[in-house]
């Protein structure tokens, strides 16, 4: 097994220095305990629960509706042709980030001249 170097334009000392004053330990139970409340149903008034909901997309409507082969819709989203092909299908579903991409180009079907 390798070892993980990372790079960092910070000494050690500095980056020792912005983590001085972390807890991070007292952060982690922290959020466990917030967990936990808001489950009983005890959350505290200042807890935030934030739930995502992601877009209902249909790949096929959508690159259809622009009229395009699905190589030139999976360079548009970054993606393989394969990949598109496995979304059509049902075989894999699109990740967060290209179902968000994909609702915006329906919804704005000129933001594909800007990608």
């Amino acid at each position: 097994m390798s070892e993980l170097k990372l790079k960092s334009s910070l000494t050690m000392d500095e980056i020792e220095d912005n983590f001085k004053d972390i807890d991070f330990f007292s952060s982690v139970m922290d959020g466990l305990q917030e967990a936990l409340a808001f489950e009983k149903g005890k959350a505290a008034a200042d807890t935030f629960v934030r739930k995502r909901s992601l877009p209902t997309v249909n790949v096929v409507e959508i690159r259809s509706a622009l009229s395009m082969t699905q190589k030139a819709f999976a360079e548009i989203l970054g993606v393989s042709c394969r990949t598109v092909e496995a979304w059509e299908s049902g075989k894999s579903t699109p990740t967060p980030t290209a179902k968000k991409l994909m609702f915006l180009i329906q919804e704005d079907h000129s933001l594909v001249q800007k990608l």
